[in-house]
């Protein structure tokens, strides 16, 4: 029961960090790319990638602080079904270049920020 409040706990940081960067992104973009969402992800990847780095590499690392940091934290800072309506929002609107750069750039360089990540801070 523990952990499951702990990765709720984490949820809630992370969902309420998320609103508020993705606010704050989209007052200080234009147009209709949906970068709010792509700068969160992004980093979302990078910050998941640091923590299983660091979880790995440091034994004080509980489960239960492995769960609150990646499982809550992450999972309610990153959001993949907004990425997917995003996604079909700029299909649907004609803008195919940006639907396919917004997807592909989005899973790319996710998995690199996340590889990036892990490899900063697994370094021994």
């Amino acid at each position: 029961m523990r952990t499951i409040l702990l990765v709720g706990l984490g949820g809630f940081i992370g969902s309420i960090f998320r609103y508020i960067v993705s606010r704050f992104i989209v007052a200080h973009s234009s147009g209709c790319f949906p970068w709010g969402t792509f700068i969160v992800n992004l980093s979302g990847c990078f910050l998941i990638g640091l923590l299983y780095g660091f979880t790995g590499r440091f034994e004080w690392f509980s489960t239960e602080l492995r769960m609150l940091l990646i499982v809550g934290l992450c999972g309610g800072f990153t959001t993949f079904s907004t990425f997917s309506n995003e996604s079909l929002i700029l299909l649907r609107s004609g803008n195919s270049i940006l639907f396919l750069l917004y997807i592909l750039g989005s899973v790319m360089i996710g998995l690199l920020c996340t590889y990036i990540g892990l490899v900063l801070t697994s370094a021994k």
